[in-house]
C-alpha cells in the first residue's frame, strides 16, 4: 500500500500514516449514519486504519478550523466534539485528522507513550492549535523535548497565493513565511513552514515536513483550493492517523 499511505522517518516505530488520493476519499462530510454515500468512505477509512494499526479504534473530531485540542474518547462519529486536535495515552486507539490542503500534524513522545494529531489550517495555526496540542500532551505526561512531529501533505507555498490583508494577520517576525507573488499586492504563504516554526518555538526538537503539494500534485492528493478553482462542487479528503499499539494484545497474539 505504498501508494496509499505515506510515512515519516521522524516517527519511525510509531504506527502512523498519511493517506493519499490512491486510498480514496476519507471525508465524512456531515452525512448522517446509514447514508449509502458513507459506505465507500467508511470502507476506505477502515482499510487504511487496519493498515496502520490492525484492530484499533479510529477516533476523530468535528473540525472547525480552530485551536481546541481534546483528549480522545470512544465517541461515535456523529457525536464527535468540535475541535481541531486530539491526544491520547491509551493503547489500541488511532487518532485521525482530515485535510485537503491544510497541514496535518502527527506527534509522538515514545518514552511517555503519548500521541497527538492536529489539523492546522492557517486559522488554527495562528490561533494556537500547535501550542494547545503540545500542552495537552504534556498533561498526559509527555515532554516537549521528547516529542517528534511530522507535518504531512499540505498545500505548498508556490500554490498558496494570498492577498495583503491576509498577510497583515501575521506579526512582522513571521514575514519570512511570505514570498512575493506573481501579482502585485499578493504573496505566497508557506503554511507548512509556519507550522514547523510553531512546533520548534514550542520546544519540539524533531520536526519533519513531507515534501508534498496537495494543490499541484493532482494525481496524488485531494485539494480544496484546486477543486474550488476548477468549479467543482465537492472534493475529497486525506486522512492522517497515528496510534499506540496495545502491547498486551501483541503479547497474547505472540503466545497464541
Amino acid at each position: 500500500m505504498a501508494e496509499d499511505l505515506l510515512t515519516a522517518d521522524v516517527l519511525a516505530g510509531v504506527p502512523h500514516g498519511f493517506s493519499t488520493a490512491a486510498a480514496g476519499d476519507m471525508g465524512l462530510r456531515g452525512l448522517p449514519a446509514g447514508d449509502p454515500a458513507l459506505e465507500p468512505v467508511l470502507a476506505n477509512r477502515a482499510r487504511i486504519a487496519d493498515a496502520v494499526l490492525p484492530g484499533a479504534g479510529l477516533v476523530g473530531v468535528y473540525q472547525v478550523h480552530g485551536a481546541t485540542c481534546v483528549e480522545a474518547g470512544a465517541w461515535a462519529d456523529d457525536a464527535r466534539p468540535q475541535a481541531d486536535a486530539l491526544v491520547t495515552d491509551r493503547p489500541g486507539m488511532l487518532l485521525g485528522i482530515l485535510t485537503a490542503d491544510c497541514a496535518p500534524v502527527l506527534l509522538a513522545d515514545r518514552a511517555a507513550g503519548v500521541i497527538g494529531a492536529a489539523h492546522a489550517g492557517w486559522k488554527g495555526a495562528v490561533g494556537g492549535v500547535v501550542e494547545e496540542t503540545l500542552a495537552a500532551m504534556e498533561r498526559l505526561g509527555a515532554r516537549r523535548t521528547d516529542i517528534a512531529a511530522a507535518i504531512g501533505p499540505a498545500i505548498g507555498q508556490a500554490s498558496y497565493e494570498v492577498d495583503a490583508p491576509f498577510r497583515t494577520r501575521f506579526i512582522e517576525d513571521e514575514a519570512r513565511f511570505f514570498a512575493p507573488g506573481a501579482r502585485v499586492g499578493h504573496w505566497q504563504f508557506d503554511l507548512s513552514g509556519f507550522v514547523a516554526a510553531r512546533l520548534a518555538a514550542g520546544g519540539v526538537r524533531q520536526v519533519a515536513v513531507l515534501p508534498c503539494d496537495t494543490y499541484r500534485q493532482a494525481d496524488r492528493f485531494f485539494s480544496f483550493r484546486r477543486a474550488t478553482h476548477q468549479g467543482k462542487a465537492d472534493y475529497g479528503r486525506q486522512l492522517s492517523l497515528i496510534g499506540l499499539p496495545d502491547r498486551r494484545r501483541s503479547v497474547r497474539a505472540h503466545i497464541v
